[in-house]
């Protein structure tokens, strides 16, 4: 087998310390909520042989990179099926998973949000998540309200799943290396199935407010319901990166009688 090349416009780098790639893998922890995982890019499986040394998992590959997946295909014959040539951000999961999975990975940073976002719309099947972003990528979604890295990925998240940042990363540990260190973060599906208020326009409220968050809400908002309707709540003279997830929610519902 000849090695994978790592491809730029993929946004390839391909983990090269075993300790750290165990730590990832370690990293699913509730494996009492399900039995499967798809792993994200697996680009040579530093990630897969140790995934699939797992006896409470089983173990599916998905690579977008055609060269990876032959790669992958003499490697691990035995997955058949199991390993898909395709693109994550497309795929349709419920062709693949009946029911509750996890979702692993060493994550291209030129779509990482896309990925988060991929799992949130998937979020009553995806129960838990591990996996490697970009550094800023990876606090931004742990960031709590009142700081500057607080933004639309931290309270879209952090209503649907509880997160924890697990561990930094040194580009040396990298082929390629990047030019920046990188950050572990588990995602734990919570007890929310559903918000206390309309979500589409949560999504809205939220999105919004972030999208112009130097401003006010009262003007942030004017983006969702004209301004001489909004009305007078206390959370409109405030800005959008010190509302919580609760703030945001209590707002939607404000709005939605507007």
């Amino acid at each position: 087998m000849s090695l994978v090349k790592a491809k730029k416009h993929l946004g390839q780098h391909f983990l090269t310390d075993k300790n750290i790639a165990q730590r990832i893998v370690d990293g699913l922890i509730h494996t009492d909520k399900y039995s499967q995982v798809l792993e994200v890019g697996p680009g040579m499986g530093i990630l897969s042989d140790i995934l699939l040394k797992r006896e409470d998992l089983e173990t599916f590959l998905i690579d977008i990179d055609t060269e990876s997946f032959h790669f992958l295909q003499e490697k691990y014959p035995q997955l058949g099926d199991r390993l898909i040539n395709g693109d994550f951000l497309k795929l349709n999961f419920t062709d693949i998973f009946p029911g509750k999975f996890a979702v692993i990975g060493n994550f291209p940073y030129n779509i990482s949000s896309q990925i988060l976002f991929k799992i949130l719309e998937n979020r009553q099947n995806v129960v838990e998540m591990v996996g490697m972003f970009q550094k800023e990528v990876a606090e931004r979604c742990a960031s709590k309200p009142g700081t500057k890295e607080y933004g639309i990925l931290s309270v879209l998240i952090q209503a649907y799943y509880d997160i924890e940042y697990l561990f930094t990363v040194k580009p040396g540990t990298f082929n390629p290396p990047p030019k920046v260190n990188s950050g572990v973060i588990r995602l734990t599906r919570n007890a929310v199935e559903t918000l206390d208020c309309d979500e589409k326009l949560f999504w809205r409220v939220v999105k919004a407010g972030f999208n112009q968050r130097r401003k006010t809400l009262r003007n942030a908002l004017s983006a969702v319901v004209p301004k001489d309707r909004l009305g007078e709540h206390p959370f409109y003279e405030k800005r959008a990166e010190t509302l919580s997830v609760q703030d945001f929610v209590e707002l939607t519902n404000f709005v939605a009688t507007r």
